[in-house]
Parts: structure tokens; sequence; C-alpha cells
């Protein structure tokens, strides 16, 4: 018996495929024989060919056949005997057109509510049956489930206006694409303007921004941070790594005993392991065991609660429940206007630096980069479960990094993470590398109802017996940086931090693990920036969490978009995946834990980048379909830039620093702006330097284990 055909079909409706199957596709060739999930196609004994050598044993037949896992359907068709079924080719040919016109690619959109009217819940109980059924169960399920519409509505309308972004930054220069210099006559200010700014800083977005306003208050500042949520909830959870987060000591921002307080949970070890029953066996992979990746869990409200205190301790405040509508930029300060959504009183405040840390909600990204806002998204759903999976479902001394239980579902490869929490609480997110597209924006709904339809099949349970704790959701950018000023992250008094500035790595981290691994060479160049008022876009925009070894990194996520319109065979991106990560599961310990923190020095990159191809050759032609010859060229700049990145550290790293610590003491006072140039080469040289197997090691001794003992069922 050999497989022949395999598809994936687009549609969750496995019996209108099949009825199809059974009813209306005509073969054009041999005797159809229905059975329970597709039908068998046989020779007539009467019209075999003279000559014809047939197996005594098997008959020459082909079985179609239908399944479904993942809301997806898929099929398969088998040859019995060895020799090629008559016609054997025009019908698979035939069978593939025909489904492919029948069952096209579908995007859904969310319906247009009214919440006036009625309900989230009834407003989407229709389209999202299943979402609306666990939503309901979550304590503040409504006013999320409002969130997550809100949150796609917004994401979609800045995907379908690139070039035309909503305009919320206006600058009384008229230029940088800012503003036209004609704010004054089409937005007459209600109050005169502010004679001198109110605060030093203004954040807009308390998640992130939270963190780094905790910080830039204790340095003195007078800071404010704007929310438009109540402050301190949380539509995601956090996961880093010891030695990541030990910046918040070495900062000052908490002690050791305060960042204990917040770890909810420090697992053994993580898994990285891919579907692979359709791949080749030189294309399946163990497990890759990643023990100091993302193994700390963190408790984000009581950490964000924590900030918040810091930062009114320090003379900062607060404003919850309050939305940014605009901000004007002229020569001394930043006049923002916000509104109070409880009462719907619009305020004016003043700064001299406005922060964005509002994500991909961020109008003002859209905005500052124009067309190129975002090139990839993450759409990432799922849920902290308090409680209700059987014993023995899951470890908790273990996580999920990176875990894929099928092939290609309706144009996505799925992909799971799970983090322990504390007690038998565990956090679950499912999510797809998704390039940006105004047809196919990607969509966060549709993705809860995948949720809810599938984590059975991921982690057995019985959805109605788990304790929900709270939904957690959002879209996670990704930006192909050619090199370091490729991505616009500030403009005159104001700069972009996390998400919003999406300069993190493409594979696993978000802002927060981008943020807080660069959190002193942000914390510091902005301190210079603001100690000498070098406040203008030459100066911020120097000021980034830019590294060329991430940018070069694009490529692997790339690989694992399905571009929209398009079919691939549906084991293709796992194949690429279990590739890459085979590779690594053979390297020692420190190899993997680099490659996936952003820590991959130029020399290794390129081993194993020829390692993958001479283990699978068909991999550079499946880049190249995927990518495409425009994003390929992209690629080759962001390389290069990598190697002369390399060239430059290896030069500058032996002397560089000690040389700026002999020079900063009067260099700074006579000339700040080439003193921040100057650092900010420094920090970009320094961040990023690959970790030995004795660093590694220290920051979890009790995680480097051998991998015999460290196996859990999948």
């Amino acid at each position: 018996m050999r497989e022949i055909l395999y598809l994936e079909i687009p549609t969750p409706d496995m019996a209108t495929v099949r009825s199809w199957l059974q009813t209306n596709f005509e073969p054009g060739n041999g005797e159809k024989l229905l059975t329970s999930e597709g039908f068998r196609l046989k020779i007539p004994s009467a019209t075999t060919p003279a000559g014809t050598a047939l197996s005594e044993n098997l008959p020459a037949e082909l079985s179609v056949f239908v399944w479904s896992v993942q809301r997806t359907t898929y099929l398969k068709v088998f040859r019995w005997a060895e020799q090629p079924f008559p016609g054997e080719g025009q019908i698979l040919r035939h069978l593939t057109k025909e489904i492919r016109s029948r069952f096209p690619h579908h995007y859904p959109e969310p319906p247009a509510i009214d919440l006036s009217q009625q309900s989230i819940f009834a407003a989407l109980a229709s389209a999202y049956p299943l979402t609306v059924k666990y939503f309901q169960k979550m304590p503040n399920g409504e006013y999320d489930l409002t969130r997550a519409y809100w949150w796609e509505q917004r994401w979609r309308e800045g995907v379908r206006n690139p070039q035309q972004p909503r305009q919320v930054v206006f600058s009384g220069k008229g230029d940088g694409g800012l503003g036209t210099g004609d704010w004054e006559k089409d937005n007459p200010k209600t109050q005169s303007p502010v004679p001198n700014p109110q605060y030093d800083i203004i954040y807009i977005g308390g998640a992130l921004g939270a963190i780094h306003a905790a910080l830039m208050a204790k340095l003195g500042y007078k800071v404010l941070l704007v929310e438009r949520m109540p402050f301190g909830r949380m539509n995601r959870e956090w996961n880093i790594s010891r030695d990541e987060i030990q910046s918040l000591v070495n900062l000052g921002l908490v002690t050791p005993a305060e960042l204990e307080t917040i770890i909810a949970r420090e697992y053994k070890d993580g898994f990285n392991k891919f579907f692979d029953a359709n791949n080749l066996a030189k294309l399946r992979s163990p497990v890759l065991h990643t023990p100091t990746v993302l193994n700390l869990g963190l408790d984000s409200e009581k950490w964000l609660q924590m900030c918040g205190q810091k930062l009114q301790a320090a003379g900062g405040e607060i404003w919850d429940e309050t939305e940014f509508i605009h901000a004007d930029i002229d020569i001394s300060q930043v006049i923002l206007k916000v509104k109070h959504l409880p009462s719907q009183i619009e305020k004016q405040v003043s700064g001299r630096l406005l922060i964005d840390a509002m994500g991909t909600a961020s109008p003002i990204a859209w905005q500052l980069n124009g067309g190129r806002a975002f090139d990839s998204v993450c759409p990432t759903v799922g849920a902290a479960i308090e409680s209700g999976f059987e014993p023995g479902v899951w470890d908790s001394q273990y996580g999920d990094v990176l875990y894929s239980h099928g092939d290609i579902s309706r144009g996505r490869q799925l992909i799971w993470e799970l983090f322990p929490g504390a007690g038998d609480e565990l956090t679950i997110y499912l999510f797809h590398y998704h390039e940006v597209n105004a047809e196919n924006p990607g969509s966060l709904l549709e993705m809860y109802e995948d949720f809810f339809t599938i984590l059975p099949e991921y982690r057995r349970c019985d959805m109605d017996k788990l304790v929900w704790k709270k939904p957690t959701f959002g879209y996670i950018p990704g930006h192909f940086s050619i090199g370091s000023s490729d991505r616009t992250v500030a403009f005159d008094r104001l700069m972009a931090i996390g998400d919003a500035a999406s300069l993190q790595s493409p594979l696993v981290f978000t802002g927060f693990g981008s943020l807080v691994r660069n959190l002193e060479r942000l914390t510091t160049l902005l301190d210079i920036a603001l100690k000498h008022d070098l406040l203008t876009f030459r100066h911020l925009n120097q000021i980034r969490a830019y590294q060329s070894n991430v940018s070069v990194t694009w490529l692997f996520s790339k690989g694992m978009m399905v571009p929209t319109g398009k079919f691939l065979p549906p084991q293709r991106i796992n194949a690429m995946l279990n590739t890459f990560f085979g590779l690594l599961a053979d390297e020692p310990l420190e190899v993997a834990d680099n490659f996936i923190k952003d820590k991959c020095d130029w020399l290794t990159f390129n081993r194993l980048a020829l390692k993958a191809a001479s283990k699978n050759p068909a991999l550079l032609l499946w880049i190249w379909e995927l990518a495409g010859p425009r994003d390929l060229v992209r690629w080759l700049g962001s390389y290069f830039n990598f190697g002369r990145h390399a060239i430059v550290s290896t030069l500058l790293s032996p002397w560089f620093e000690r040389f700026l610590n002999r020079v900063g003491f009067w260099l700074e006072p006579r000339n700040p702006g080439l003193w921040l140039w100057l650092l900010a080469i420094n920090y970009a040289i320094a961040t990023g330097k690959p970790r030995s197997r004795s660093q590694v090691a220290k920051t979890n001794p009790e995680a480097i284990i051998p991998k015999s003992e460290a196996r859990i069922s999948h």
C-alpha cells in the first residue's frame, strides 16, 4: 500500500466534503464503491488491460478517505498495488482541482455589532458558539470578549488602511509625515496650550509601559502612565528565564526577595516538538529540550501591581480606564488629549516625551511606519486554567515551549504553548505565524473557536470540567528589519517600546522578552537623552532594542507562514520545523539556548544553516517558494548586515567599552549627542552575545539533566 496524495481541505465541515466525494465527484475511470469515509476506486475485471501484471494479493484499487482534526478536513489517497492505477495521475490532478474549486480558502469576518442593542455574548453566539460558551464561564468574560473583539477590529483597521493610517500624532513643524501644520485650524483646542510640560515622560499603555515607567520614575523623572483598561489587568501571562529577568534586580527595580514573590512557577524542562507522522523518516526529530527558556512563569497581574506601586511611590501617576485620542508635538513639549472612559470626560496633559507602549493596537506605530508597520503577526489566543485536568495529563515540572499536534490547518500551522503556573494552574496558548495581508488579517475570534474545539485533541480534558481563570490573547507583531534604522521607532519627542516598536525575536519571544532583555540599554540611553534634552528624532531613533542576529532569523519565521490563498503540502511546515529543531536537539544545550534567546553568533548561524541544507536539500526550494524573490533579497540585506555587525563587534569588543569608561566623564557634558551615539554603538555590540554552557547551567542548575530523564508523553 502506498500513499499517493495528501491534501488539506480548509473547512471544518467534513460531512459536506465526504458527501461531495461520494455523490458529486466523478473520477472518470474505474468503478466507484462508497465507504464510510470516502470511496474505493477499482478496475472492473472486464476492463483490465491485457497484459497488466497485478499482484495476486493486492487488488488494483485506490482508496480515498477523509478525516477531521484541528477543525479542518484532510484527504488521503492510497494505492493498494505497487503498479500505478490506470490513469492514476489524471485522476489525482482532477480530484485536486475539483476540491480546490469546491472548497477554496475562506477568511471569515467578525460580524458588525452594536453593543448598545445587545450583549457581546448575544452578538457573537451564532458565529462563535464555543467562544461565547466558555467566555461566559470566565470571571469578567463579557469585558474580555468585548476587548478581544475591539482588538481584532483595531488590528483589521490598521492592516486594511496601511497607506492612510488614522492620524493621531500631529507636528507643529508639518514635517515627518506626521502632520500638515493645519492642526490648529482643523482641530481648535478646547483649552489653551500648557506653558510648561507637566511631566517628563508620558507612557501610553500600562503593561510593558508600567515596567519601564516604574524604572524611569525611580531615576527621578516625573512620570504619567495612561492605560485604557483598569490598571493591572492583563490579557496575557508572561514567561521568561532567570538569567533574563535578573536585569530587573541589576537595575534596582526589584529586590531579589521581591522577584521571588512574582514567580508563580519555575519548571524543570521545556519541550519543543512538532507533529511528524506525515514527514519522511529522515525529517522526523526527537524532542528538543530547552530547560532554561521561558521556564519562569510570572504572576503578571501581581507584577504589574508591584510596578504601579513603585511608580506611585516614586511620585508617578496612573490614569487608568483612559483612552489616548491624539498628540500634538511642538518644539518644547507633547500635548496629549485623552478621554476618561467611565465619565467620558476629555482631558489635556503635556510632557517632554511621549512613549508608545500600546502594542499592535497602537495607531502611532501604524502612522510612524505607514505601509510597513508590521510585516508579520502571531494571532495568539488561550487561557489561564485553574484546574480541571485529570491527574496524569500534565506534570507541572514541565512546559511546552513550541508544539504542534497536526499539519497545516485552514491555511495556518497551529502551534501550542503550555506553561505551568501556581498550584494546578496551566496557561495554554494557541497561535500561528502569519503574514500581514488585507484580505486575511488574522482573526482572534476564529482562533478562539479553534482553541475551544481542539484543546482536548492537544491535552486530554473534559472542557466542561475546566475552571477558567482568564483568557489570554493578542497580536504579537514582527518586523523584518534589513538594518538598524529600517524601522521607525521614534519622532521628535516620541518613541516606541515593546510590541509597538516590534524589534523582538520572531521565534518565541514577545515585546515583554525584548523589553526585559534590553531594559538596561533602553533605560540608560533614555536617561542620557532626557538629561541633555536630546529629544529629536535623530537622537531618540537610536534608542531601540534592535539586534542584527534577530533580524536575520526572520526568514525562519517566514518559513512558518502559509501565504494567503496558497495551498501547501499539509506536512511542509512541520517538516521544516523538524529539520531545524532536530539539528538543535543534536547540539549542546547552550546552542539551542542561545539560538532561541537571540544570542546566536554569526559562525553558529552559518554552521546550523549549512547543516540544515545538507540534511534536507529541499529546504532551500521550500523557503524560495514561501519567501519569494523580493523577501529573499531583503533577507540577504539582513544577512550581510549581520556579517558586517559581526566584523565590527570583533574589532571593537576588546577595547571599546574600556575606552568609553575613560572618556565618558568629560565627553558627556561637552558633546552629549556624540556620547549617546557611542553608547548606543556599545550596547549594539554587547547585546545578544552567546553564553557558554557554564553560564546556561548557572541560571538553573537543576534543569540541566540528562535527556533520558526529561521525557514526558506527548
